[in-house]
């Protein structure tokens, strides 16, 4: 069992313990410190495998995702104001620290839906899109330059901030919309979108981010497309970890682990047909292939900056 001994377990237990102990987690030299060295501590890529840690480096993990995200709303909601107060913030959004990360994120998931999608999405929704919506704005600006984008978070303050950003432009102030939603209280909309982004930090524990995979493997339109972000290795210190048998409802394409300053991976599935029987019978766990488990548990790391991709079709054949 993976625990205290491991470097790499004692540097995060090391970072958590000075974390924890932070009076606030708004931007600071000593936040901004700390979690630069989390990140980096977290970045090489680790055959550790989070589900053998003991239950006490379990806690403590579960505990560091809620202090990341946290920190992660405050220093988006700082940009975001900071933004806000420019004529045209969508002409500075390289004064966020991690906007190249967002540029080659966003890059990944268009990459990754171009080979599922047969048709370029007209309709799209991002849950969690938060005070500062890079994901939604990098794609609607240089990818999918004719779809509109719906995009949820249950706070107001955070879609008001979100707003302001794009008001200004001409072309994104008509295909970026906001809405102040609980996605659980979001049924037949659901229904309108192609494609749904899940952004990390929507559904902090297991247990919260499979009700809302559930609830929209109810309400998506059969055949829509469900991205989702997800960790690796060691990065799962950093961001909650979506197993292909937490997707029910969905059949799992594609996931991708990057090894490069890309820290999430991407899962991409499927919303399953509908039928008489899967109207009928509650959602169970989608089966894959061993194979899928070997190759994404045990598949060996490097340190070039690769993406490893594991499709399902392809497994299948």
């Amino acid at each position: 069992m993976v625990c205290e001994k491991d470097p790499l377990v004692q540097k995060v237990c090391e970072l958590y313990e000075k974390i924890s102990s932070l009076e606030s987690l708004k931007p600071s030299k000593d936040v901004n410190m700390l979690f630069t060295q989390l990140v980096l501590t977290c970045m090489p890529p680790s055959p550790i495998d989070v589900s053998k840690l003991c239950k006490r480096i379990q806690e403590m993990r579960s505990k560091l995702i809620r202090l990341c995200g946290e920190a992660e709303g405050l220093l988006e909601n700082h940009f975001s104001t900071i933004l806000g107060s420019y004529e045209n913030p969508l002409h500075h959004l390289n004064i966020f620290p991690y906007y190249s990360n967002y540029l080659k994120l966003s890059q990944l998931e268009f990459d990754i839906l171009s080979k599922h999608c047969s048709n370029v999405p007209s309709k799209v929704a991002f849950v969690g899109s938060g005070p500062l919506p890079l994901t939604s704005i990098v794609l609607a600006s240089f990818h999918l330059t004719t779809a509109s984008f719906h995009n949820y978070d249950i706070e107001p303050s955070a879609n008001s901030k979100a707003l302001q950003l794009v008001s200004s432009d001409p072309d994104l102030s008509e295909r970026i919309f906001f809405h102040t939603s609980d996605i659980m209280d979001v049924t037949n909309a659901l229904k309108d979108y192609e494609v749904v982004f899940l952004a990390a930090l929507v559904g902090m524990d297991k247990d919260e981010k499979v009700r809302i995979i559930d609830h929209l493997a109810k309400y998506m339109a059969p055949g829509a497309l469900l991205m989702l972000r997800s960790a690796h290795g060691s990065r799962t210190f950093l961001y909650p970890v979506v197993d292909p048998c937490d997707l029910r409802g969905f059949e799992v394409l594609s996931v991708f682990h990057p090894t490069d300053d890309v820290i999430n991976s991407v899962v991409i599935a499927r919303k399953f047909p509908m039928t008489k029987h899967s109207i009928e019978q509650p959602l169970g766990p989608t089966k894959l292939p061993n194979k899928f488990f070997d190759i994404e548990m045990f598949s060996p790391l490097n340190h070039v900056n690769l993406v490893e991709e594991l499709d399902i079709e392809e497994q299948r054949s």
